[in-house]
Parts: C-alpha cells; structure tokens; sequence
C-alpha cells in the first residue's frame, strides 16, 4: 500500500492537485490557516491519473470488500470518481447529498439503494471526517450497510481518526499527509527546514499560523 500512495502522490503533485505554501498559507472555508491545498477535481481532467486512481479504487474493493454490492459517491466531489469505479466494477451507484433536496422527493441519497445491500463509499477528500461520516450514516439510516470507505486524499488528522473509529468505519485512503510531505522533500518541492513547522500544522490546524 505504502508504494501506491507514494505513486497516487506523485501523480497528484504532477498535475498541481495538491499544493504546499509553508510561508504564504491558504485560507480554507473554515477560516483555518493551511500550508495546503488540496482540489481533487483536477483528476478529472487528467485522463491518465483519473485511470490509475480507478483503478486502485477498484482494485481495493475486490481485495478488502469483495462482498460489496454498491458504490456510493460523496456530493459532490467524489460523484464522479464513484461513477468510474462503479463501472469497472460492474456495480450499481448511489450518491449522497450534503443535505436533502428542498423540492421534489427531498432526497438525500440519490439512485436506488435497496435495503440490506452492501455498501462502499468514496469520497475525494477527507479533513475532520465528518462530512465524510455524515454520508456513511445517511446510507446506514437508509437501510444499507457500510462495509468502508476509500478516499483519494486525507490530510490524516488526530481528529479524523478518532471521528472514524468512534463511528466504526474503515477509511483507507491512496495518498495521505504524511506521504506528502516526505515525498515533497525528497523531490525537492519543500524546503527541509520546513518540515516541523509543516508537522505541526497537523498536529492543531485550527489554531496554526495565528
């Protein structure tokens, strides 16, 4: 596992996916001060790395979740990279909403999700796991059942974890924090006396950099 996020981290890298500022932060929606940036909505528009992530998407379903009957995608990112790995699987595909529809049926799951079916979600990107975990109980509540969910990116907070386990599901996800930043040093893309502080950053995100 450790050599796919290594390469899904290079990949992502390559095409500007993920980002490293140390000295001059991003500002997320949450107000937080970040050192990076992270729009997996870039894969999309590079054929090759959309391919390969698919691909390993696929192929950890097969290996840890063989027993999966749906794969379901996180609104609205992960829609589309659910969609693929669904394909290639031959499965069916559900999504989830942030929040339901405030016309029509109101829906919050969208696609026909039977109950008892065994479910795997993706999802592009996870912070503090809670939208992420928000999903995974919607399709609980609908009756499925969440055998784990995969994710492109984590930046693999204390917090996240935590979240995850107390809500008893497995995140495994292809390229994580930790990778970037070693991956980013030995390539030359960060400065070496920055790496504590880039450590740190992770370690209270809420309060780094005020």
């Amino acid at each position: 596992m450790e050599d796919i996020q290594l390469e899904v981290t290079r990949r992502l890298l390559q095409i500007n996916t993920l980002k490293i500022q140390p000295s001059n932060p991003f500002t997320w929606a949450s107000g937080w001060k970040a050192p990076i940036y992270c729009d997996n909505r870039k894969v999309l528009s590079y054929p090759e790395t959309r391919t390969f992530i698919c691909k390993q998407f696929a192929k950890l379903v097969r290996e840890k979740y063989p027993q999966a009957e749906v794969i379901a995608g996180v609104a609205t990112g992960a829609i589309a990279h659910g969609v693929l790995v669904a394909e290639e699987l031959g499965l069916p595909f559900i999504y989830v909403r942030s929040k339901p529809k405030d016309h029509g049926l109101e829906n919050l799951i969208e696609g026909d999700l039977q109950t008892g079916k065994k479910v795997v979600i993706i999802e592009d990107l996870v912070s503090t796991g809670l939208s992420s975990l928000h999903a995974a109980s919607a399709i609980s509540n609908y009756g499925g059942d969440v055998l784990g969910m995969l994710a492109i990116f984590t930046y693999d907070f204390a917090t996240a974890r935590e979240n995850f386990k107390k809500a008893g599901v497995e995140l495994t996800a292809l390229s994580n924090y930790p990778t970037l930043i070693k991956l980013a040093v030995d390539e030359g893309e960060v400065d070496p006396g920055d790496v504590e502080r880039l450590k740190s950053w992770r370690d209270d995100p809420a309060n780094w950099g005020r």
